[in-house]
């Protein structure tokens, strides 16, 4: 999955430029983590590799720090900070900026969306980060990432899925596809046991999409006993829950009846909205 940001870092902060900026040498057991760091797990492998390459070319681009009283911030380069000590070095070369929170969050965040190994859910915890703590709607973050707001959207919703369903996506037992179709269920205590059905079936994503279009049908085939649905409605269904991404359940009664669309969130509401092209008035 291509990462590549419409606006990229550069619209948003200098990258480092040693004929602008000054390098200095940062002892390493002065800086910290950032606290900021949306990827949680770094492959040990290539923290290794890296390694073995400092110690033979030293570190050929200076991490970017911030002063933290006695101390320094990583901003950017954590993976560079921990090759380093792996490799016993006592410094590292460094840009020391003066960056608020905000900077720091947003310059941290944006260049580890820039990398195409943070897994979905990093990546999806990166955006909700980003919307909290910059107080971003999802139309305002797609604009400032360079992505479309669905692509945002789909990306959220992963973090409403059950923890025990994030955990099979986190260890890569199900895919972001996976997840996708899974929230696609009417009935919300199905997800788990289905999540487990397609690890230990190993299903396709389109084998799973089916399922839960059946498992939907019978759902709605519950409601609306004893009256057959007719089939115009439930195709009807599909069709609004592919354009809006969420479930949808028509609700006939005689010539009467409505329509309920389900949204999981604020920010899943305001997606849905704005589909419908329909915009509220902010206080």
């Amino acid at each position: 999955m291509a990462k590549g940001l419409g606006k990229g870092i550069n619209a948003l902060f200098n990258t480092v430029d040693s004929n602008e900026e000054t390098v200095t040498s940062i002892n390493l057991d002065q800086i910290k983590p950032n606290p900021y760091q949306p990827r949680k797990n770094f492959d040990k492998a290539a923290i290794r590799e890296l390694r073995d390459s400092i110690k033979l070319h030293g570190v050929l681009q200076p991490i970017i720090l911030r002063k933290d009283d006695k101390d320094y911030q990583i901003v950017v380069g954590e993976r560079r900070f921990r090759a380093a000590k792996e490799a016993k070095l006592k410094e590292i070369p460094a840009v020391v900026r003066e960056l608020n929170d905000s900077e720091m969050m947003e310059l941290s965040i944006i260049e580890n969306l820039q990398r195409e190994d943070l897994s979905v859910l990093e990546e999806a915890k990166s955006y909700e980060l980003l919307m909290e703590k910059l107080n971003l709607t999802q139309a305002k973050l797609a604009e400032r990432v360079g992505k479309s707001r669905p692509y945002i959207a789909n990306f959220i919703r992963l973090l409403t899925l059950p923890d025990e369903v994030q955990v099979m996506l986190r260890d890569d037992s199900l895919s972001a596809g996976h997840a996708r179709a899974l929230l696609g269920l009417k009935v919300k205590k199905n997800i788990i046991p289905l999540a487990k059905k397609s690890v230990a079936e190993e299903l396709t994503v389109r084998q799973l999409e089916r399922i839960v279009t059946n498992i939907n049908k019978n759902v709605s085939r519950e409601t609306f006993e004893p009256k057959k649905i007719p089939v115009y409605i439930r195709e009807s269904e599909n069709q609004l829950r592919d354009k809006f991404g969420t479930a949808v359940n028509i609700k006939r009664r005689d010539k009467k009846g409505k329509i309920e669309i389900e949204f999981l969130s604020d920010d899943d509401l305001e997606r849905i909205l704005e589909i419908l092209n329909i915009r509220l008035d902010e206080d």
